[in-house]
Parts: structure tokens; C-alpha cells; sequence
């Protein structure tokens, strides 16, 4: 038998071994821990660094729609860019720090400790850069502030009289990416030695841009809430900046895009117009294909539609989507075909090769900048819209069509404008050509691209009570702008806080809380479970239509009896309906449902898809109602 003191020994040997045991466990989980706070903290360091790169004039309201919005559609470039400056960069220090921790014999803990605490006080110190830049603070303080500054600025274009010529008007509005007056050399208004868009300055000071008699560039003033590509259509389009209560959503996910809303497309759509919105990149992208279907019943031309027709090849890709030689290209073809009907058209065009960092080269540029990328992209823009207005002033309608030519918003180019004095006033550019009225007297005028929904509606030749629409101001009239009543600083401001029109007309917005994103996902994983319901009815299926991108599924005859509270059609084309996609069928006048299926939901494949129609009862439980196929054609 073992002694006490040999019982002691083995007891003090084991609790010994456990304690050594314990250290190294710790010890691990103490590096390790120390690593993943370095990384952390070195990762929110290179991507604040990062992100004021990438969009140097970024505003709070800029970062929040950006943090929002989804990744389908986003240029990769901008993806390979974070990848390559933040995630890539801090990895490899951390490889660094471990290298160093393997080669030291010594103080290894101190090494660990000391990157752990220096990368803390880098992300520290990064964090209060960024909360000072943006003024976090404020706009904490403005988001929780009513205002009544845009209820009381606001016209309902609902309450207003507005009244167009016998013989309608065409419309050509052409938004484009990133396009400033400051571009232009400072003889002609802008801010650069030499001038990079000669041409589109030409265009301006030719046509109409508001400048009175100094006949210089002038623009728009991109004002809070109209900074990035979808504010800035919306904001043109409405009169009101995009203030929305999305947290981790977007509008294209997203029913509806403000119906209680009116927009110019509301109101030419009443007019007769055929209305098409054409874009060499993805419709999806910042709910741009909701709201001009919904606000307008616009054709949609977009990178995906191109695919589906055969304009571009199936694998074809470039930066967005495809470039804006061949956005022209197009748009003569599609305006040749809606300048064939007697209904007057609408037809707006959104460039992309001038998107931020540097653009996009194409087989059209030169190097007339050096090694100045955006500057030759820029140049070639301007080249290539000019050749396309003076193409359709050639062409027989365009006696009687308005161009209007837009920047959308300030470029983001990181160090594009980086040498601009501080004190000029950027601009986006502006011109109006042919348009049915003349400017009243000889005044430059101060005005922001909220101003461009009334007075392109001026350019048509509608005479509107008031000259007002949305915070917009007809700038054909003698009407003061917002612009000309308070500055800029204040209107920012003002447009940062909460505002009880905004809530409402943003009131069929859904937040969904992450769970419940999660569980409505879910859900529609697999179809539900159901029996076939016996209710006498007629279902049709239409042709897909190439030119809307869409074919319709319409239900006819329900029995009256036949308690449903909804209608939901299930669409796929694979066989693990790994592509499904839920469609609601919308209630019509008639007592019949019709629900769109969009071509590009589906990439525009060609194919035959399933169809299986849901009758949801007033306890919300759905049942299998009838089946049938649909089809996506070249």
C-alpha cells in the first residue's frame, strides 16, 4: 500500500498537472483573444480610413443608405477594393504581430499585449475622427428632432392645377453619374485649369442652365438626402430628399415605394406618355425598378433586359453592368421605336462609366488627361452625350422633345476634386434644351435639383399654379427657390430632422427586425402545404412580353363564397426550386388578381417555369388553389 507521503505526492503531482493544464488553456485563449481584438480593431481602422477614401465628401446620410443597401448590384470593383485596403491589410499585420511572437524568446505576452493595445487605440482614435467628420452627434440629435420645414415647404402636386398644350411634348431626361459643373475650366464657371468636359459646357451655356446673362455653367445643389444615385432620381423626380426608416433593408425589398407619393412619372402617366427607363446596370440596385414601375409604369431597359433580348451576350459584364456606348446605342433604338406611336414618350437614361473610383475606360476614350483615368472618363462622357443630343436634333420628333441633361449627384471619387478649393460651391450639371418657355429676366439663379421636377414639367410646356411642386420651384418663373429664401447650412439641417409628412408618406415601409427577416426567409424556402380548393374559376397565363420584361399571371371568375383573403403565386424553373420567387396577386377593378412576374427576378433566363397559385383564407393559412406554366422567351 501506497504511504501518506507517497498519497501526497501523486495528489500534489495531479493538482499540479490539472493547474499546468489550466495556464496553458488560458494562456491560449488569452492569444487568441489577444489576436482577435488587434484584427477587430485594425479592421474599423482601415475601414474608416477606407471609407472617407472612397467617398470624400461622405455625409451621415450618405453612410447610412450605403450600410443599408444591398450587395446585388454593386460594382465588384468596390468589393475588391475593401477586400484588398481593409480585410487583406489588417490580416496581414496580424500575420506580422505572429511572426514576430514566434521568432522573440522573451516577453512574448508584452509583444501580444502591446499590438492589442495599439490597435485599440488606432480603432479608438479612428472612430472619434469618423464621429467628428460626420457629426454623429448631430445627427443623432437632428433624426429624433421634428421640423416642419418640409410640411410647410411641401405642394402636393395632388393640389395643384397643372395644366399641359394640346400637342404634348416628348421628354428625353438624361441623369448623369457623377457629373459636376466643377469639371469645367474656371473662365466658364468651374473649378480646374482645363477644362474636362468642353462639350457638355458648350451644351449648357447654349441651351438653358439659369445662369441669366453671365452665361456661365449653373446647377443644381445637391442638398442632404439627394447625395447617391437613387436620391438623386428620386429627388428630381418628387421634389423630396429619400429620408427613409430602413434599418438593414432597402426599398427594393420593399412592396411598394411610397404609394400616397406623386412624381413626375404619376403625373405624365395621367398625361398619355409611354414611359421607359433605360440603364446599363441592374434596375434592382437601391429600389430604382420599384419606384418607376410603381410611379409611373415605366418600361424597364436595364442590363438584365439587355441579356434577355440578345442586345448583350449572356456572360457579358463590365464595371456595372455594360458601358454607356452602348446605353446610346440602345437609347436610339428605343427612341426610334416609342417616336413611332402617337402617344407622347418619356424617355430617361442614367449613365454609369463616370461612377466613382476613376470610371469606366472604353474603347471611345483617350488619353487626352495622361494617366488621369476619371479626367479621360470624364472627358469621354462628355464627347459621347453631346454626340447623342446632336443625333437626336437630327431626328424628326425631336422638334417637338425637351432634353433635359442632369448630374445626378457630386462625384465620390476619392481625390478627384481633392484639390478644389474649399469655398467653391459644387454643382451638379444642368441644361435644358429645347425647351417650350424662356426663363424670365436675366437672373442667375441659386437652386437645388429638388427645382428640376417642376420646371422639367415647365419644359414641356405645362403651366403648373404656383410654379411650386414638392420643395421644387419652376425655375422658368420668377418664383424664389428654397435656395434663394434660406442657405444651404440651414436647409441641410432642417431636411436632417424627422417630419411628419415624411412619416406618413414612408408609412408602408415595413422594418423588419433581423428575426423576423430570418423567419420570412425561411418560409419561403419550400411551398406550403395544401389541398387543391374547388372554386370555379379561369386562370391565363400571358405571353411573355420582351419589352416590359414581364409576363402576367390573371386569375378571373372566384367564387364569391370562397372566403380568400389573398392570392400568392409561387414562380421557379429548377427542379429544387432553389429560384423560387413569391408574387402577390393584386385585387383589379373588375373583381379579378393579376400578378406580374418579372423576367428579371429570374436573371432572364430562358426557360418554362412552374406555377402554383396559393389561396390564402382569413386565418391566414394557404392552400394549393391551381396550377400552370408560364414562360420567359428571347
Amino acid at each position: 500500500m501506497d504511504t501518506k507521503e507517497e498519497i501526497k505526492q501523486d495528489l500534489h503531482t495531479n493538482v499540479s498537472t490539472k493547474f499546468t493544464v489550466h495556464r496553458k488553456i488560458i494562456k491560449i485563449i488569452g492569444i487568441i483573444i489577444g489576436y482577435l481584438i488587434a484584427f477587430f480593431s485594425l479592421l474599423i481602422a482601415t475601414s474608416i480610413s477606407w471609407m472617407f477614401r472612397t467617398w470624400t465628401g461622405l455625409t451621415m446620410n450618405e453612410l447610412m443608405f450605403h450600410i443599408q443597401s444591398p450587395l446585388q448590384g454593386t460594382d465588384s470593383g468596390i468589393i475588391i477594393s475593401y477586400i484588398l485596403s481593409c480585410v487583406l491589410v489588417s490580416i496581414g499585420i496580424i500575420l506580422l504581430v505572429g511572426i514576430i511572437y514566434k521568432i522573440v524568446k522573451k516577453k512574448k505576452g508584452l509583444i501580444l499585449l502591446f499590438s492589442a493595445v495599439i490597435s485599440v487605440a488606432i480603432a479608438g482614435t479612428s472612430i472619434n475622427y469618423m464621429w467628428s467628420r460626420l457629426d454623429i452627434k448631430a445627427y443623432a440629435s437632428n433624426r429624433s428632432t421634428y421640423s416642419t420645414f418640409i410640411d410647410d415647404n411641401y405642394i402636393d402636386p395632388k393640389s395643384v392645377d397643372i395644366q399641359f398644350p394640346e400637342q404634348k411634348r416628348n421628354l428625353i431626361y438624361i441623369y448623369l453619374e457623377s457629373m459636376e459643373n466643377t469639371y469645367a475650366d474656371e473662365k466658364n464657371g468651374g473649378a480646374f485649369t482645363k477644362n474636362v468636359i468642353p462639350e457638355l459646357t458648350e451644351l449648357s451655356i447654349e441651351n438653358e442652365n439659369f445662369s441669366g446673362s453671365q452665361k456661365s455653367l449653373n446647377g443644381g445643389i445637391s442638398l442632404n438626402g439627394t447625395g447617391w444615385t437613387v436620391a438623386a432620381m428620386f429627388a428630381q423626380s418628387t421634389g423630396l430628399p429619400l429620408m427613409i426608416p430602413i434599418e438593414g433593408n432597402s426599398m427594393n425589398e420593399q412592396e411598394s415605394f411610397m404609394p400616397g407619393l406623386t412624381a413626375i412619372g404619376d403625373i405624365l402617366q395621367e398625361e398619355g406618355y409611354s414611359q421607359n427607363l433605360l440603364l446599363g446596370s441592374d434596375a434592382n440596385f437601391g429600389g430604382r425598378k420599384s419606384f418607376y414601375t410603381q410611379h409611373g409604369n415605366y418600361n424597364i431597359y436595364d442590363y438584365y433586359y439587355s441579356k434577355g433580348s440578345g442586345q448583350i451576350p449572356e456572360d457579358y459584364h463590365v464595371f456595372w453592368g455594360y458601358e454607356d456606348k452602348k446605353l446610346f446605342e440602345f437609347a436610339k433604338e428605343h427612341l426610334l421605336e416609342a417616336s413611332s406611336s402617337e402617344e407622347p414618350f418619356n424617355m430617361t437614361i442614367l449613365t454609369v462609366d463616370t461612377h466613382f473610383e476613376d470610371g469606366y475606360i472604353c474603347e471611345e476614350c483617350q488619353d487626352s488627361f495622361g494617366s488621369d483615368q476619371y479626367a479621360n472618363v470624364i472627358a469621354c462622357s462628355s464627347k459621347q452625350v453631346a454626340e447623342f443630343v446632336k443625333w437626336v436634333q437630327e431626328q424628326a420628333f425631336y422638334e417637338n422633345t425637351t432634353i433635359v441633361i442632369s448630374g445626378d449627384h457630386p462625384t465620390m471619387d476619392s481625390d478627384f476634386c481633392e484639390d478644389v478649393d474649399k469655398s467653391y460651391n459644387r454643382k451638379v450639371f444642368t441644361t435644358y434644351i429645347n425647351s417650350a418657355v424662356e426663363a424670365k429676366g436675366d437672373t442667375y439663379r441659386q437652386y437645388s435639383t429638388f427645382d428640376n421636377f417642376p420646371t422639367t414639367l415647365a419644359s414641356l410646356g405645362a403651366e403648373i399654379e404656383g410654379n411650386r411642386l414638392g420643395l421644387g420651384t419652376n425655375l422658368f418663373s420668377s418664383e424664389a427657390t428654397l435656395l434663394e429664401k434660406y442657405d444651404k447650412n440651414t436647409i441641410d439641417i432642417e431636411l436632417d430632422k424627422k417630419s411628419k409628412l415624411m412619416e406618413k408618406l414612408t408609412e408602408d415601409i415595413v422594418v423588419q427586425e433581423p428575426e423576423e427577416k430570418m423567419t420570412a426567409e425561411a418560409e419561403t424556402e419550400e411551398e406550403p402545404a395544401g389541398d387543391p380548393e374547388e372554386i370555379p374559376s379561369e386562370i391565363e397565363v400571358t405571353p411573355y412580353d420582351f419589352r416590359t420584361g414581364k409576363y402576367e399571371i390573371i386569375i378571373r371568375n372566384l367564387s364569391a363564397d370562397a372566403n380568400i383573403q389573398a392570392l400568392r403565386c409561387a414562380v421557379w424553373a429548377e427542379e429544387d426550386q432553389s429560384d423560387l420567387k413569391w408574387y402577390e396577386a393584386e385585387l383589379q377593378a373588375d373583381g379579378s388578381y393579376v400578378a406580374k412576374v418579372w423576367a428579371s427576378d429570374f436573371a432572364y433566363k430562358v426557360s418554362e417555369y412552374n406555377i402554383h397559385i396559393y389561396t390564402v383564407d382569413t386565418e391566414g393559412e394557404p392552400h394549393l388553389f391551381s396550377e400552370s406554366t408560364g414562360e420567359i422567351t428571347r
